[in-house]
C-alpha cells in the first residue's frame, strides 16, 4: 500500500541523473503540503492529530485554502483517502469546498478503493470528528461526494505514476499524505516544493515526515509567514548545490 514507505534508492539516484533532470525541468510541479509539529512529526505515535487541530486558526485555514485552490489535482495514499471521503463530503469546514471540488488520485497497490467503507479509516478521522463536535461544528446532511466517487487510482510504481502526472497540462499536483505516502515522496526526490505549516507543539515522538530521506536534503526558503496562533507557514524548494 502506498501509505507505507516505498523502496526508493534506485529512484532517488535516477532522478538526480543529468538526463532525467533536463526533462524534469519542464514538467508541472509536485507540491507536498503537510502540517507538522515543531519537532517534525505529522501525527502522534498512533496517528493522533488532535494537537494539530487544537492549534489551527482562521489565518492557517485561509493559507491552506489558498494552496488548495491553486492545485489542479490532489494525490494521496489510500488510508488518507478513506479518512477524507468519510469527512469532507459532509463537512461544513471552510476547506470543504476546494477539498470536495478538486479532482483526486489515490495511490494504492490494490487497484481499487472502497467508497462506502469506514473500516480502513485512521485515528485522524476520529480526532477530526470529535473536535468538530466539541467546537459545535455539525456535519451537513447533504453529501458532496461526486469527486470522491470519481477518484482515479494510481497503482503503478511511484516514479512512473508521478512522472506521467507531471507531463500533463494543468495546475500543480498537490500531495497530502498519509504519513507513509509523504515519506515515500520525500525519499524519492520527486517533490518540487514543500509547503509546511509548522505548529507550535512538541510531540517528542510520533510519525516523522522526513525519516525516508536518503541523504541530506538542502532547501531554499522561498517564503515564511507567522500566523496568528504561532503557526509558521514556510514554503521551500530543493536547493541546487554546486558541484565541488
Amino acid at each position: 500500500m502506498y501509505d507505507e514507505p516505498l523502496p526508493t534508492n534506485a529512484l532517488y539516484n535516477f532522478i538526480r541523473s543529468s538526463s532525467y533532470s533536463l526533462i524534469y525541468t519542464f514538467m508541472r510541479k509536485l507540491v507536498l503540503q503537510m502540517r507538522i509539529s515543531a519537532d517534525g512529526f505529522v501525527g502522534g505515535p498512533n496517528g493522533e492529530i488532535d494537537w494539530l487541530l487544537r492549534t489551527m486558526d482562521n489565518s492557517a485555514i485561509a493559507w491552506i485554502e489558498d494552496t488548495l485552490w491553486q492545485a489542479g489535482v490532489h494525490i494521496m495514499g489510500s488510508r488518507t483517502f478513506y479518512d477524507m471521503i468519510n469527512y469532507w463530503p459532509t463537512s461544513s469546514n471552510p476547506l470543504a469546498k476546494p477539498m470536495n471540488e478538486i479532482p483526486k488520485i489515490v495511490f494504492s497497490k490494490k487497484r481499487r478503493v472502497e467508497i462506502s467503507t469506514i473500516e480502513q479509516t485512521t485515528q485522524a478521522l476520529k480526532d477530526s470528528k470529535r473536535l468538530d463536535l466539541e467546537n459545535g461544528i455539525n456535519p451537513l446532511t447533504k453529501e458532496n461526494i461526486s469527486s470522491w466517487e470519481q477518484a482515479q487510482i494510481a497503482s503503478g510504481d511511484l516514479l512512473t505514476e508521478i512522472s506521467a502526472l507531471k507531463k500533463q497540462d494543468g495546475k500543480f499536483i498537490l500531495a497530502h499524505g498519509g504519513a507513509g505516502f509523504a515519506q515515500s515522496l520525500v525519499g524519492s526526490g520527486l517533490i518540487d516544493e514543500y509547503r509546511l505549516l509548522i505548529h507550535p507543539v512538541i510531540l517528542g515522538q510520533g510519525l516523522p515526515l522526513f525519516s525516508a530521506a536518503l541523504a541530506p536534503l538542502y532547501l531554499q526558503l522561498e517564503s515564511s509567514i507567522v500566523l496568528n496562533s504561532g503557526i509558521i507557514a514556510n514554503i521551500y524548494t530543493p536547493k541546487k548545490l554546486s558541484t565541488p
